[in-house]
């Protein structure tokens, strides 16, 4: 017989079993298995057979699969089908696509060209999905055109109104391919979403072959994946880049050039309708969203505005940060932006003419949406305050803030196409109203409290020479204005957007201060009325101490407000300090004003900055009977109970705020929370799943946390060192568990074990690797061996070896092998180690000493080299867990060697119960000829990698306590530290966890804060965590003055008690030597001293006069004073 054709037979039969296991490869549910198998498969025919025929019949292949899937999964479109159905199968359709996709360009990448990859791709799967997508929108259009003919026929025959929201008339003599037909709404919305589902999946087929695109340096534009109008310019210049370029990829970049998704054709038949529907369709719903609320606030009782909370919208694309997002907004305008946001994809496809009218129309369309929304919103708050309450122009301002970004997000994502903003004027508009209502906001409030709150005959009548109430109450202006600023904090804080609620407040407090502190300072009280300017000035202070926490955004601000010159918060502390001053000089002993001022108004020391100038000299004042939390710069940082009610006073989680609070004073607060999730397990033993798992998880957010925190690896090490200590851990710590462990007690154990798991996960797939390598090489026990006869023939120049004697040296293979892998682990050690977060570093190496004394093995390396290698012992001993960690499916003999491979692990760190087999000495021995002491050097540089992190936290936290203030956690740090935090998988989620318990156990955390500070004789017993809102009671209510009145009253202010303070005046005026000379004799002349009906004696007499005199007043002066109020 012909060679060739006995050759052709045997490739035929060769293909045939290949293909066959390319077919079966595909039931495979492994994803990384079977890219594997279908590798290896793949490799073998390019062996067979030319590389146009390999990939022609894998094609064909795949083409099976998909036309199958695609056929289940596009039913066809009748009438009575259900549209949201229909969208919800087509989104799962695209992602199995996807993943299809994924599999074969990760199969193929290795394999063919670049070109030939993206190649494959195009024609497989994109054109197919086009292919069918046309046949279903033709098979669509088909329906919607002889539903309107037979429209049409009706309304010629009677006057009934036609069906849907959108209306249009279709003549039969309409030619096929003009096809005119009208959508509805839901219709238009399927569509949409269709067009939403194709948009998405061209995303992600960009990003899975940008890697191809930046290596072949390809250009792209937005009218598909690869810019074709470049091809020219891309052949033309591989000489002037010879050097940037390699010869063999020109090739490949000039056919790369070629590929182009072409899904928009599919819906060039029905384009022309949907962009002639989608105005009628938008303006439609958006009039009669508005006309229905319209309907319902004409027969509401109240005008109070129906609110929703705002739904989490464009979490990809993080365009408004968490600080800017409304919280609740306007219900018809939430209805209005959802409807938009579905019709949004339509605008989005438009990358060619055939979408370009659809992208005019639907702006068109926002356009008069927009305008039509501000009318309305612009219409309510005309009702402010004649009819609606203050409540709607909040919520009519996060309302426009809300519309405001959406417009913002539907610039930038159009921006792709246009570079240019189409929203302009809407924008603008929307930003001048926003404006417009923050200073209405801030003007009505101040207006208010001027004209009505602060207006209080009775309480300032200061010529009443009757005390008011005894002088022990404060007036009741003041209270009322409390009560007022806590309304207002409540409503900002719970419809606007963080930041800005934060600016109004602030901005109403500070103008209010500056009102107060001028009022005051006219004030010409009487002798039994000057006791209530004290009470009334001290009430103000404790109140604004009460509030800075809420307006202020970080510890920076609320200690060194001197820093921030042009902010409301800096300005608060003038007024206060000014409201102070006219304390001091108004309602002082006439004796110690005198012995203070008696020798001038010089101030001692002119080359420092006065006391009273100081931003914080107010609180420094009356701190000595109010102690605050809030501390002096000369105090030094806020305490753990300062840091946690700055955190907790903030309209939403601030994320710096939240981290520096939880690493404060060497994590407390993550301690007690610790400790409270533990009580909480053993409390709720037999509680359902759910609580269970919550506890579990708080553990693993904590640890999470602490482990991304690099700059700050004391607090992890010292947190977790001190868990272990109390809940005996230590015989864990020394042999880790691979498998899961279910007790409680074990928590910190699983997430030290997932963190090292995952450090060794690229080392256990390196050795698969080597044991799949070495597998094919060894002889398959399943083969027939050679007959004899045969063998005889075969010629002694071939050197052909028997199988019998290949089986005598395949222990030496094996040898080799593992020697080889045993090789992989340890010299990847000091690597895993240095790439290791400094945290675990630090936790392992404080463990160490606490546990080297019981564990002599540890002198030979260090606890965490202990541990890496015994976890991927363990990892090796355990089959499944490979297939978990590495996808890759084990047969007996691979698991078989891998159980040797961590013998001999086992035997370098001395830790093998029995005596070494002659297998393992043999592999260790070989490393040994191979390289000598190279073992014992890996070893000892692992070590020294895992020490010198610690050696260096021990170093900075030694130049802290030696007060070098570079070293601490700056803003800077910090912030580092939450975006590294946030860009790790679930990194904001334990954050926002962690919050959300703090929130819920504030109380029992500021219990135990106080407890632990000495100021309880024994520590208070540790009680169960709140995880979750157990009941609508737990759940924040509307605003209740009930409350408010028993924290001022009971927690904040005993008028009684502050009408007793005594004043240490000696101290306090010496502050104000270098007051300025106008404002002392202005408040001199409102002393009640200086009034005319006063009986002074003769030494109080001589005393006015000599200040008098310094401060040059004229006799005449006392006669000039006007009556107060």
């Amino acid at each position: 017989m012909d060679v060739k054709s006995i050759w052709d037979d045997i490739r035929l039969h060769l293909r045939r079993f290949l293909v066959s296991n390319l077919q079966n490869h595909n039931e495979i549910n492994n994803s990384q298995q079977k890219i594997l198998l279908k590798n290896q498969c793949i490799q073998q025919l390019l062996f067979l057979y030319p590389e146009s025929e390999v990939i022609s019949k894998y094609q064909n292949i795949q083409n099976k699969l998909l036309t199958t899937l695609l056929q289940n999964c596009f039913p066809s479109y009748s009438r009575e089908s259900n549209l949201d159905i229909m969208v919800r199968g087509y989104q799962s359709t695209m992602l199995k696509l996807y993943s299809m996709i994924k599999e074969d360009f990760n199969t193929l990448c290795e394999i063919l060209a670049p070109s030939s990859t993206v190649k494959f791709i195009k024609e497989t799967y994109l054109d197919t999905v086009t292919e069918e997508m046309a046949k279903f929108l033709e098979n669509f259009c088909e329906l919607q055109f002889k539903e309107s003919a037979v429209r049409v026929v009706k309304t010629s025959k009677s006057s009934s109104r036609h069906r849907g929201a959108v209306h249009a008339l279709v003549t039969p003599e309409c030619p096929e391919k003009g096809r005119n037909f009208f959508l509805s709404l839901d219709e238009l919305k399927f569509l949409s979403q269709l067009i939403k589902s194709f948009l998405k999946l061209e995303k992600n087929v960009q990003e899975l072959l940008e890697e191809i695109f930046l290596l072949l340096k390809v250009s792209r534009n937005t009218s598909g994946i690869v810019d074709t109008s470049n091809r020219a310019a891309v052949i033309e210049k591989p000489r002037a880049n010879a050097t940037s370029i390699p010869s063999e990829q020109l090739l490949p970049v000039q056919e790369a050039t070629l590929l182009d998704f072409g899904w928009r054709n599919a819906f060039k038949e029905i384009s022309l309708p949907m962009a002639r529907c989608v105005t009628t369709a938008i303006e439609d719903f958006s009039m009669n969203i508005l006309q229905q609320e319209q309907k319902e606030r004409s027969s509401a009782v109240t005008y109070a505005m129906n609110l929703v909370n705002v739904q989490q919208v464009w979490q990809e694309s993080h365009v408004v940060s968490e600080e800017d997002q409304p919280k609740k907004i306007a219900k018809f305008c939430s209805d209005i932006m959802e409807k938009l946001d579905t019709m949004l994809p339509l605008a989005l496809a438009c990358r060619d003419d055939s979408f370009q009218e659809i992208r005019a129309n639907f702006v068109e369309a926002c356009c008069k949406v927009a305008t039509a929304v501000l009318e309305r919103l612009q219409e309510r708050g005309k009702e402010i305050p004649s009819k609606a309450p203050l409540k709607n122009l909040h919520t009519l301002l996060s309302t426009a803030v809300y519309v405001f970004q959406h417009f913002m997000q539907y610039d930038n994502l159009m921006k792709e196409n246009t570079k240019k903003p189409i929203f302009l004027v809407p924008v603008q508009r929307y930003q001048e109203f926003i404006n417009t209502l923050q200073f209405q906001v801030t003007d009505y409030c101040v207006r208010v409290c001027a004209t009505s709150i602060l207006q209080d005959a009775e309480s300032h009548h200061w010529n009443d020479y009757k005390a008011f109430y005894e002088g022990e109450r404060c007036s009741f202006s003041l209270q009322m204005w409390h009560y007022f600023f806590w309304a207002l904090h409540h409503d900002l804080w719970t419809i606007l957007p963080s930041k800005l609620a934060q600016e109004i407040l602030a901005e109403v407090l500070e103008k209010t201060l500056g009102l107060l502190a001028c009022r005051y300072a006219r004030a010409h009280p009487s002798y039994k009325r000057t006791p209530q300017i004290r009470l009334d000035v001290t009430t103000i202070l404790i109140c604004t101490e009460n509030m800075l926490w809420s307006v202020c955004t970080s510890v920076k601000k609320l200690l060194n407000p001197h820093e921030y010159t042009d902010d409301k918060i800096f300005k608060i502390h003038t007024h206060c300090n000014n409201l102070f001053t006219t304390l001091v000089i108004l309602t002082s002993p006439l004796t110690e004003l005198y012995q203070t001022f008696q020798h001038g108004m010089d101030d001692p020391a002119p080359d420092s900055k006065p006391f009273f100038k100081q931003p914080l000299h107010w609180l420094s004042c009356i701190s000595h009977f109010y102690p605050s939390l809030l501390r002096t710069p000369s105090a030094g940082q806020l305490t753990t109970e300062g840091q946690l009610k700055l955190l907790l006073s903030q309209p939403g989680c601030n994320w710096n705020l939240l981290l520096e609070t939880l690493l404060h004073h060497d994590g407390i607060l993550l301690r007690i929370l610790l400790k409270g999730s533990k009580c909480t397990f053993q409390e709720q033993g037999s509680d359902t799943e759910n609580n269970l798992n919550q506890i579990s998880s708080l553990t693993e957010a904590i640890f999470k946390v602490l482990y991304y925190c690099n700059f700050s690896p004391q607090t992890f090490g010292n947190i977790f060192v001190s868990y272990m200590e109390e809940e005996q851990l230590w015989n864990f710590l020394y042999n880790i568990p691979v498998s899961t462990c279910m007790e409680s007690e074990q928590d910190v154990i699983q997430c030290l074990r997932s963190a090292l798991t995952d450090a060794m996960k690229d080392i256990v797939q390196q050795v698969i690797s080597v044991m799949n390598s070495g597998r094919n090489c060894e002889t398959n026990p399943n083969k027939h061996s050679v007959p004899e006869h045969l063998r005889d023939s075969i010629p002694k120049e071939w050197n052909y070896i028997p199988k019998e004697t290949k089986k005598k040296e395949s222990s030496k293979g094996f040898t080799r092998l593992a020697a080889q892998a045993v090789s992989i682990v340890i010299s990847k050690l000091p690597t895993v180690i240095a790439c290791l977060p400094p945290p675990i570093k630090y936790f392992f190496f404080l463990s160490e000493r606490k546990m080297s004394k019981n564990f002599v093995d540890l002198k030979k390396a260090s606890l965490l080299v202990w541990n890496l290698i015994v976890i991927i012992c363990r990892i090796f001993e355990d089959g499944n867990t490979v297939e978990l960690l590495t996808g890759a499916s084990l047969d007996r003999w691979s698991k078989e060697k891998l159980s040797l491979i961590s013998v001999c692990l086992e035997s370098i760190m001395g830790e093998q119960t029995s005596s070494p087999n002659q297998m393992t000495q043999k592999v260790i021995q070989s490393i040994e000829q191979q390289k000598p002491n190279w073992i014992e050097c890996q070893l000892l540089k692992a070590r020294k990698l895992s020490t010198e992190c610690a050696f260096m936290t021990i170093e900075k936290s030694t130049a802290l306590e030696e007060g070098d203030i570079a070293l601490e956690l700056t803003e800077q740090k910090i912030n580092m530290m939450v975006l590294d935090i946030c860009h790790k998988p679930g990194g904001s989620e334990y954050l926002r966890q962690i919050y959300h318990i703090m929130r819920l156990n504030e109380a029992y955390l500021k219990e135990q804060l106080f407890s632990m500070n000495g100021s309880e004789e024994k520590p208070l017993p540790i009680r169960p965590l709140k995880t979750t809102l157990r009941s609508v009671e737990d759940q924040p209510s509307a605003f209740n003055p009930f409350h408010v009145y028993k924290v001022f009253s009971e927690n904040m202010l005993d008028q009684s008690a502050i009408a007793k303070w005594n004043w240490n005046w000696p101290n306090l005026l010496p502050n104000y030597l270098g007051l300025d000379k106008m404002t002392f004799s202005v408040l001199l002349k409102n002393r009640w001293e200086m009034r005319q009906d006063e009986r002074l004696e003769e030494e109080e007499k001589t005393m006015l006069e000599h200040l008098k005199r310094i401060c040059n007043i004229q006799k005449s002066s006392a006669s000039d004073n006007t009556e107060e109020e």
